[in-house]
């Protein structure tokens, strides 16, 4: 029973205080609406009499040492005179184009009306506040993340209602590799607020993730839920389109890429690599691209060995040689290449870098293997 009379005395007491500082301050709107000034001073027309004053005594004096003469001095006074008069009118002026007290009344009391009623129309006070150390996207700013998840996730225990808690933890388990309960996060919020391209897109990056690259069917269906459901979610699609090679699905890799480029806007980080995927998808997973590299290497070091060998040259050019050969996983070249070089140069003394090259990579000296 008293727990009853807390929840009803608590919009009560709510209502009081908002009306009372509505009050106050409609209060104080019109009393400066009205021409009148809270704590005002005369030190204003102070200033303007003694201006005043010292400029009649400015003409009396005038007067007396003759710079004025009589008609002079009764014009000058007469001239202050009635500037005084204009200064002294000018609040009454003022005052006579008021509107009146009735429409300052009305204008506040629509007012206060009126926000009285949105709150009671769009207002819930009679739910508990929620302190600024409670909500959940401060705790993960203003907490270690450990101890951020720990509390948010008790206050889910006690709501487990909380859209906002589950939006703000899922991202923060995948960021501890807690990615089993960043997956039944973004259930909970897919099933709180609604399914979206990207909620599934994040629930099936989790699941990939828990899965270790092991390939998850749930992530497939969640990702082609996400991809049918945006025509233009790219994110969905570049996850299609790497599962689908995993997969060796390759004409569906080739849709998804094509898909995903289609809708890039050119300046993408993520742009080359779905241009090179969906290459190797169009050969069958055969990456094109590190053959033609490797074959353009070995054409350069052909041409090498063959000048070097025909025309001879530095010790420096005959360890590039070796080096090219050891990288190329060549080792019977680069051995021989070795052999050359040492032949061209015996001197031990004119081989240093050549000869430390050799030893790295397991080579052995003309001598030592005869």
């Amino acid at each position: 029973m008293p727990r009853l009379a807390d929840k009803r005395l608590g919009p009560m007491i709510f209502w009081s205080i908002a009306i009372a500082i509505t009050a106050i301050a409609c209060a104080a709107l019109f009393y400066a609406a009205a021409g009148r000034t809270v704590n005002a001073t005369t030190s204003e027309m102070a200033d303007q009499n003694r201006h005043f004053r010292l400029a009649l005594d400015a003409i009396e004096a005038d007067e007396r040492n003759g710079r004025l003469d009589a008609s002079q001095a009764v014009a000058a006074k007469g001239e202050l005179a009635r500037e005084i008069l204009r200064s002294k009118a000018s609040p009454e002026v003022a005052a006579t184009k008021s509107l009146g007290r009735a429409p300052l009344l009305f204008g506040l009391a629509i007012t206060a009306a009126l926000s009285l009623g949105l709150y009671a129309f769009l207002g819930r006070p009679d739910l508990p506040t929620q302190p600024l150390t409670e909500r959940p996207e401060l705790l993960a700013q203003s907490l270690d993340l450990d101890e951020a998840v720990a509390r948010i996730e008790a206050q889910l225990a006690r709501a487990p209602q909380d859209l906002r808690g589950w939006q703000v933890i899922a991202p923060a388990y995948v960021e501890m590799r807690r990615f089993a309960d960043a997956a039944e996060a973004y259930r909970r919020v897919i099933a709180l607020a609604g399914p979206s391209a990207d909620l599934r897109t994040d629930l099936a990056e989790a699941l990939l993730l828990d899965a270790n690259g092991a390939g998850s069917d749930e992530a497939m269906d969640q990702l082609e839920l996400a991809a049918a459901a945006d025509p233009a979610h790219v994110r969905s699609r570049l996850y299609l389109a790497s599962e689908s090679m995993r997969l060796a699905r390759y004409d569906e890799a080739q849709v998804y890429w094509q898909q995903a480029i289609d809708l890039a806007q050119g300046t993408e980080v993520w742009l080359p690599a779905a241009r090179q995927g969906l290459a190797v998808a169009q050969n069958d997973g055969v990456d094109t691209t590190a053959a033609e590299q490797l074959e353009m290497i070995e054409g350069m070091v052909g041409g090498l060995a063959e000048r070097l060998y025909a025309e001879g040259g530095t010790v420096e050019e005959w360890a590039q040689l070796v080096r090219s050969y050891l990288v190329l996983n060549d080792r019977e070249s680069a051995q021989r290449a070795y052999d050359s070089a040492v032949d061209a140069y015996p001197a031990a003394f004119d081989r240093g870098e050549l000869d430390t090259l050799a030893l790295d990579g397991g080579l052995t000296l003309n001598g030592d293997d005869r």
